[in-house]
């Protein structure tokens, strides 16, 4: 294969395709960069595996940690299974690729992407889907591409293509799409309460961007390209297509009225069995065996086109609905007594119980990413068993389509979270799907606010979510708000649409057909905007606002904040002070490398007793403040005493009493425990203190003459200098000095 590299510049960023040098034994190979965020991606069509219905494609993207000069963590210090982040990426190339391939296709196809080098500056995910779209198509698997992936974040005002990771932090619009030469297929992202038109500019400009790419993979095809390998899907013959249709069309039109999924399935599954054993007894058996798995996609095909035809030309969904009902709704809150917050949620068949556990900065979930460690303080958790459908599956731990669901309903309600200096928990939303019948990922989004409210967490509004649809046949469209499972699969998008009141807050879709006018997004997501409000307000009939109290189960943490350099004295040599006040309370105690102290425990009490430790330990003497001081040392020319844990200060002989002294020890000795006011602190943070301030003035002359030293040194601007008889042996001494 010959070495060919291209690049195309869009904005300030240049993206560069190389083929021919590396991977050369797979069908398709493109290593892809941007900066020095370097991934090859592979691309291999085998044989086909007897007896599948279904296209075996895999798609896999794998982060080494070499390529961020990292070594692995853990024991065995090699990769191991992927993250849940790079599970999501996997999604974002397998989605626009698959309903590229054609039909009938069931080959084993697997595409891997490899980050080979990440510069922590440039997302690797875009070059990944692109690099794939790449490889397939230059070589000889048939397919209908390319497309190209494109992000575009909005950064004050302006739209990006390919932004950076700093520049996508900052975005308020942050969208991956995936678009074709005449359309986009794929979206996914989130905003921050952006407008339908904002979303529908970025993604206008995302597939603008995108033509300058499809063009270099063009070049890369029209250089280095395989021919594509002949591929004809077997196909029934005219006589028997009819036949399935005389036998299953009225059968199919009937079951589709039928409300109940349960028994509406039921229907189906009877129309198909009488239609095999009628088709099946016509014929030889070696002859059925032949067209046995033909005819059984005829039968889908058949229902697909009847159910589309019916909406299309009568106006009728499979429910009864026209196309902007939404299901009847139910919510409920509170229903778990002992979780922190609890929601139920059910829109028609689609029902889920959610949940909200709050825990304190110990709870957060470490992110080891090829761009460096960070922490995770808001995770939501998708749960799909096997019984929501009525179906036993096994159950060993979440698929991606679960990881992908949580993903989107997490993108959705993160940006309503309230900050951590305000409201400084962890917070774990868990959605259990109980019933499903379409839009289960927009039942976690509704049921994840109520549960929210329910725990008493500030949202900054709430949001919800809506599963759209789109069945055209190109003259004749129809935009179907809330779809069931159903319409999903019969449909010709799916179109996810999350928001508050204000605006969209995460989106998601997918598109089976070429071309998406402008008109079509529009009117789809202003019926979206709709149908939101009308879920928004079921939802606020059931908790209007966010309860004022937390659950009594769950810990109350209570923020202070210390000086930095006051951290010491919190956490204590080998961490035994911070240890000691965990031990003597019972509270989980957090110190943040800003000072910010975080107490946490169900019981007030404890955290009051934390607290008072903290401030004893952190607390810093004030001029004209009295303290309990423990005398430490005594010296000729006064004493030290401890007053704060750590902070000794000087009291003079001087300040001692209003009458001389003339040995210390006749009025303090070790360990006394006596009140002292702190009278002066200099700039070296040397502490000065009196005794002598808040004893009562004697009586007859000597008090006589205390007053008029007191107010003496009033008038001299409140300095203290010891004077005349009350002056220290060290004042003598040096006058002795002095006179010598």
């Amino acid at each position: 294969m010959a070495f060919v590299r291209e690049s195309v510049t869009i904005g300030t960023r240049t993206i560069t395709f190389e083929t021919g040098r590396l991977a050369k034994q797979a069908h398709g190979s493109i290593l892809i960069s941007l900066g020095e965020t370097m991934v090859l991606v592979t691309a291999v069509s085998t044989d086909e595996r007897p007896g599948l219905d279904f296209f075996p494609l895999t798609c896999e993207y794998v982060e080494k940690t070499y390529a961020a000069g990292k070594i692995p963590g853990g024991f065995f210090k090699r990769e191991a299974r992927q993250r849940d982040e790079e599970i999501l990426v996997c999604r974002l190339i397998d989605r626009p690729l698959r309903p590229l391939f054609p039909e009938g296709f069931k080959k084993d196809t697997q595409v891997i992407a490899t980050v080979m080098s990440a510069d922590k500056i440039n997302p690797s995910d875009v070059l990944a889907l692109t690099g794939a779209s790449a490889a397939v198509h230059i070589s000889d698997i048939p397919w209908s591409g390319p497309v190209a992936g494109v992000r575009v974040s909005r950064v004050d005002g302006e739209f990006i293509a390919y932004p950076t990771f700093e520049e996508q932090a900052r975005a308020d619009i942050d969208l991956v799409v995936a678009a074709s030469k005449d359309a986009i297929v794929m979206v996914e992202g989130g905003a921050a309460e952006a407008t339908e038109g904002e979303i529908i500019d970025a993604l206008m400009f995302a597939h603008e961007a995108a033509q300058k790419v499809i063009a270099v993979i063009e070049r890369l095809r029209a250089a280095v390209g395989k021919p594509k390998r002949e591929f004809a899907a077997a196909k029934l013959s005219d006589d028997l297509k009819a036949k399935v249709s005389s036998l299953v069309d009225e059968a199919i039109l009937k079951s589709s009225r039928i409300l109940d999924k349960k028994a509406r399935y039921e229907g189906y599954g009877a129309a198909k069995k009488a239609m095999t054993a009628a088709i099946s007894a016509s014929m030889p058996e070696a002859e059925w065996l032949k067209v046995a798995g033909l005819v059984k996609e005829e039968f889908e095909e058949r229902k697909y086109s009847l159910v589309r035809e019916s909406v299309l030309s009568q106006g009728r969904r499979i429910d009864g609905r026209d196309m902007a009902t939404v299901r009847p709704i139910v919510c409920e809150v509170g229903l778990l007594p002992r979780v922190h917050g609890s929601a139920m949620f059910q829109r028609g068949e689609t029902q889920s119980i959610v949940t909200v556990t709050l825990g304190t900065s110990t709870d957060e979930q470490k992110i080891d990413a090829l761009i460096g460690e960070r922490w995770k303080r808001f995770l939501l958790h998708y749960n799909f068993p096997p019984f929501s459908t009525g179906e036993t599956k096994p159950m060993r731990g979440p698929g991606r389509r679960e990881i992908g669901h949580g993903a989107l309903a997490e993108r959705a309600l993160s940006r309503m979270i309230p900050p951590a200096d305000k409201f400084p928990y962890t917070i774990r939303i868990v959605s259990e799907t109980l019933e499903s019948n379409g839009s289960s990922s927009m039942a976690a989004v509704c049921g994840g606010t109520l549960s929210l409210m329910d725990a008493g967490v500030p949202l900054k509004a709430p949001v919800a979510g809506v599963a759209m649809g789109l069945i055209t046949d190109g003259k004749r469209t129809a935009i179907l708000t809330d779809i069931l499972g159903d319409e999903d699969h019969l449909g010709d998008m799916d179109f996810k649409v999350c928001g508050t009141s204000r605006g969209i807050t995460a989106i998601q879709m997918d598109i089976k057909i070429e071309g998406l006018s402008r008109d079509i997004l529009t009117r789809a997501l202003d019926q979206a905007r709709e149908g939101r409000l009308h879920i928004l307000g079921k939802m606020l009939e059931a908790l209007p606002t966010t309860r004022a109290e937390l659950s009594k189960y769950a810990p109350r943490i209570t923020t202070m904040r210390v000086k930095p350099d006051q951290i010491r004295l919190i956490i204590g040599p080998g961490g035994k002070t911070i240890k000691g006040i965990v031990d003597q309370t019972g509270v989980a105690i957090d110190v943040e490398d800003d000072g910010t102290v975080n107490i946490a425990s169900s019981d007030p009490e404890a955290v009051k007793r934390a607290m008072d430790i903290v401030k004893g330990l952190t607390a810093e003497p004030e001029v004209g403040a009295v303290y309990k001081g423990t005398v430490r040392r005594i010296v000729e020319f006064g004493a030290f005493l401890e007053i704060m844990p750590g902070t000794d200060g000087l009291c003079h002989v001087s300040e001692l009493d209003h009458v001389r002294v003339e040995r210390v020890e006749d009025v303090l000795k070790e360990g006394d425990v006596v009140d002292v006011k702190v009278i002066s602190v200099e700039r070296d943070g040397k502490i000065r203190l009196s005794r002598r301030e808040l004893l009562p003035l004697p009586e007859g002359e000597e008090g006589e003459r205390a007053r008029a030293r007191m107010e003496a040194a009033r008038a001299d601007g409140g300095e203290r200098r010891p004077s005349g008889g009350d002056r220290g042996r060290g004042d003598r001494g040096r006058d002795r000095d002095r006179r010598r």
